[in-house]
């Protein structure tokens, strides 16, 4: 099984919620694109943060330098972002693929994340409620239907808002794989937790 995991903005929680994922599963993980923080990436924090060893991490297709939208990272070190070049790497193991920032975030003048998605990638969206944050979410799962892809679970991150995670799931009739709250920290321990409650919903994918 491949998930591939997208956010309805940046910051709302998905290299935690992939992280989780991979505890799950056991799975392998791989970020396509890497923008800024290269020494402390998001393979990286996947890394420390998952207590399994059968999990690979594979290296990313792009490590940019500075903290942007990729297609400006990728122009500040001089390099155009070119989807051939970007490979899915081959295991026999389940495989989280970790978007960057929402699905509309450019590649390049004409590609964006949305272009990442494969027809055999499982979609799941991560949510986390701030003013607008319906809208957002909503437009992010309307956007990935268009493109002819299904989005086969949602997870809630941060504080809980139960009259907007009901209208989100009523309206899009999407499963809902768990939530993640707002938690002082994230040790090995607690994502381990949480990969324990949402295993068999991601298992019935």
């Amino acid at each position: 099984m491949k998930l591939f995991v997208t956010g309805i903005s940046t910051d709302v929680g998905k290299t935690i919620t992939s992280a989780i994922i991979v505890e799950a599963l056991e799975a392998d993980y791989w970020k396509p694109i890497q923008a800024g923080d290269l020494d402390n990436s998001d393979s990286h924090k996947i890394k420390f943060q998952i207590s399994n060893t059968k999990s690979q991490i594979f290296g990313n297709s792009y490590k940019l330098n500075t903290p942007v939208s990729p297609h400006l990272a990728a122009e500040i070190d001089g390099i155009t972002i070119d989807l051939k070049q970007i490979n899915e790497p081959k295991t026999n193991n389940h495989l989280v693929i970790e978007g960057a920032g929402g699905i509309f975030v450019p590649l390049n003048e004409k590609d964006s994340i949305i272009d990442l998605i494969q027809p055999d990638y499982k979609v799941i969206i991560v949510s986390r409620h701030y003013l607008g944050s319906i809208n957002h979410t909503l437009l992010t799962i309307e956007a990935i239907k268009n493109r002819g892809f299904e989005v086969s679970g949602i997870i809630f991150s941060g504080s809980e808002n139960k009259s907007t995670e009901n209208l989100i799931l009523n309206k899009t009739g999407i499963k809902c794989i768990g939530r993640i709250d707002e938690e002082p920290y994230f040790d090995q321990n607690v994502i381990r937790e949480y990969a324990d409650l949402f295993r068999e919903n991601l298992l019935n994918l």
